[in-house]
């Protein structure tokens, strides 16, 4: 039965994820909330916060692999729907070249140390290490014109001209993890040895590189289930479906259980580093004003992934991309202060770097804390009038007197007075007032 219509399927919810992406990243919409289901994000997030609806979540991508394989990776993943978009712009480049060419993509198993280093880390409390190469952040600060994304998206584009998707069968630390559990999965691409001519028309289609048209086999561990090469063989000899009494899912050489029984050790070792690691990370960066819900700048620094997704979706534009005086993403009431009776940052962040917050909370959240330089003060009274909480007074002829206590540091004070005599200082961790 040709199953060509999988792969028609597989692209109407890829690129349908890919359009959401791109809106939620541009600040257009928000509303399904696709970054909910990336994979790392939802993993930190059942780590800080184990609400039953995120292990629900976690607990269903686990077991969709396990059924399906490694579909994750070509439908939800948007950095892997650009590698594959640019792969199709490629295509007519490489024909003229005669580089489109069937290939059989070597698995250097790098990705094992790489993903055991970087979730050894998220276990022991820092995302630092594994936010420079998860595709959804990756993704992220590059459609939010962050220069570390923008490099890495480059660095991506020369690598898909050349190895195709490489870095998701080679690199990826999400790839890997998925991949290891799919090797065991349910459902399978096979190839029927009894049909099968060798013509190598599937292993052209084939992104990944996973298939040995040679031999016969598909390496359902890189493979990620995009079924192009479903329908691409008039003979049918491609099958997606139950695995068989004779799979040989773990019948691995003795350098690979080498490899893999190595990789936990280090994912044992990058763990106990990542706790010593959590606590200095906090005190490399200065103090500095952050979203409502951060926490602290120790506690912000080790889970935000900087995916700029509260920079691209807050209103009032106060919210700032990571940069050299600080490193992570934190507030500038340069130009407006953060708005009273929004959450936004707090509603859209998947990771759980910033606690979300009920209206109400977020408006008896303190985020600094606001000093009024006597030197400076005219004594026009606006601080009074634009202050939310009502917590600025003055009596006549004297400066205005700021209660600390009830003051959250939302800067309205700041940015409405005149002569520029208030400033919000941060604070070491925010609490409710």
């Amino acid at each position: 039965m040709k199953l060509s219509y999988l792969k028609y399927l597989r692209w109407l919810i890829a690129v349908t994820v890919f359009i959401l992406c791109i809106l939620a990243f541009s600040g257009k919409f928000y509303g399904l909330k696709i970054f909910n289901v990336q994979f790392l994000a939802l993993t930190q997030n059942a780590l800080l916060h184990t609400s039953l609806s995120i292990l629900i979540m976690l607990a269903a991508l686990l077991i969709i692999t396990l059924i399906f394989g490694r579909i994750y990776c070509s439908v939800l993943c948007p950095l892997g729907v650009l590698q594959e978009l640019l792969m199709l712009m490629f295509s007519p480049i490489k024909k003229l070249m005669k580089k489109n060419t069937p290939f059989i993509q070597k698995h250097y198993k790098f990705s094992y140390i790489l993903a055991a280093v970087c979730f050894g880390g998220l276990l022991g409390g820092t995302a630092v290490i594994i936010r420079h190469f998860d595709p959804y952040s990756v993704f992220g600060n590059a459609m939010g014109f962050g220069i570390y994304g923008l490099i890495f998206i480059g660095f991506l584009t020369v690598l898909v001209f050349f190895k195709n998707r490489f870095f998701c069968s080679n690199i990826c630390p999400i790839g890997a993890l998925l991949g290891w559990i799919s090797r065991c999965s349910i459902f399978k691409i096979r190839i029927n040895p009894d049909i099968c001519v060798g013509c190598a028309k599937c292993a052209q289609k084939c992104p990944m590189g996973c298939i040995d048209f040679k031999n016969g086999s598909v390496n359902n561990e890189t493979c990620i289930k995009c079924f192009n090469c479903l329908g691409s063989c008039h003979r049918n000899a491609l099958t997606y479906g139950l695995k068989k009494d004779d799979d040989t899912t773990f019948d691995m050489g003795r350098r690979e259980f080498l490899l893999k029984g190595g990789s936990f050790i280090l994912l044992a070792l990058a763990f106990r580093a990542g706790l010593t690691y959590t606590k200095r990370v906090g005190q490399k960066f200065k103090k500095a004003l952050l979203p409502a819900g951060a926490g602290s700048t120790k506690e912000f620094a080790n889970r935000c992934l900087n995916c700029n997704l509260c920079v691209q979706n807050c209103p009032m534009k106060i919210i700032k991309k990571a940069n050299r005086e600080f490193p992570v993403v934190h507030l500038d009431y340069s130009d407006s202060h953060c708005g009273y009776n929004c959450r936004k940052c707090s509603e859209v962040c998947p990771s759980g770097a910033l606690k979300q917050l009920t209206l109400k909370q977020k408006q008896h959240t303190k985020l600094g804390s606001a000093n009024i330089d006597t030197a400076i003060c005219v004594k026009c009274g606006l601080c009074i009038m634009e202050c939310p909480r009502k917590v600025i007074s003055k009596e006549n002829g004297q400066h205005p007197i700021i209660n600390a206590k009830e003051c959250i540091g939302c800067g309205a004070c700041q940015n409405v007075c005149p002569v520029k005599a208030i400033k919000i200082e941060p604070i070491e961790r925010q609490r409710l007032v």
